[in-house]
């Protein structure tokens, strides 16, 4: 199911571009997709929850929010196919849905393994190659990594090791297709108020005490505003990594 909304011309470094914001329901995802949209880009969300979908959608208002889990080949399928019937191709790819299971090790399960690698690995990697022909020359594809994967924070241990497996993949892909003229990169912004930071805390109760001065080093919709890779990634006239 999609919901669209459009808005009046703007004009900006991403003018009558076409950007994809998985996971932009909310935290980094939803202000990166307000980003894309302040400078001129129509962008495709997506998003498994059907009524923060659609407020994310009429918040951000040139975009069309499209259902999907990224764990989920058919849902992949179903966005792809979306985005190809808009017509335009895909200039900006942000591939940003992720989340994970915190446990030490002698506690951690089959399952979650599981659910963490197939979202944050099998998710990234099978949404880029979904969308892959539908790439314009020249586009730019972000991965959101994390500080964590060289912490070595306890129970972090899943997520760490996923989000470093995205940072392989990043490096690895920016060879691939750079004959393309695709630019890849992966933004590691560090600790962000986001709502799946809030989840982190509750269940780790480790580095999240409100007293702390470092709790977090950006409010989420800082990070497209002030993160000095943002504008090398996305922005047209920059050179490919």
């Amino acid at each position: 199911m999609s919901l669209k909304f459009e808005r009046g011309n703007v004009m900006g470094q991403l003018d009558g571009k076409t950007a994809l914001v998985t996971g932009g329901t909310s935290g980094i995802g939803l202000a990166t997709a307000h980003r894309f949209a302040d400078e001129g880009a129509h962008v495709f969300i997506t998003g498994r929850d059907q009524g923060r979908l659609d407020a994310a959608v009429k918040e951000v208002r040139n975009a069309t929010g499209i259902t999907s889990d990224v764990s989920n080949l058919e849902d992949l399928d179903r966005l792809a196919a979306a985005i190809g019937d808009h017509g335009k191709g895909l200039d900006a790819v942000f591939v940003n849905a992720g989340g994970g299971e915190f446990a030490t090790l002698d506690s951690v399960g089959w399952q979650d393994y599981q659910q963490t690698f197939n979202t944050n690995v099998g998710g990234v990697i099978f949404t880029v190659q979904k969308v892959l022909p539908l790439l314009n020359p020249g586009a730019a594809i972000v991965l959101t990594g994390s500080s964590s994967a060289g912490n070595g924070q306890p129970a972090f241990g899943l997520y760490a090791a996923s989000k470093a497996a995205i940072r392989s993949l990043g490096r690895t892909w920016a060879g691939e297709l750079v004959g393309r003229g695709v630019r890849v990169n992966t933004i590691v912004p560090g600790p962000t108020e986001t709502p799946g930071l809030a989840v982190s805390c509750r269940t780790t109760r480790r580095g999240c005490s409100s007293s702390s001065p470092r709790r977090f080093r950006w409010a989420a919709s800082d990070v497209p505003r002030r993160s000095p890779t943002w504008c090398s990634s996305w922005c047209p006239s920059s050179p490919a990594s």
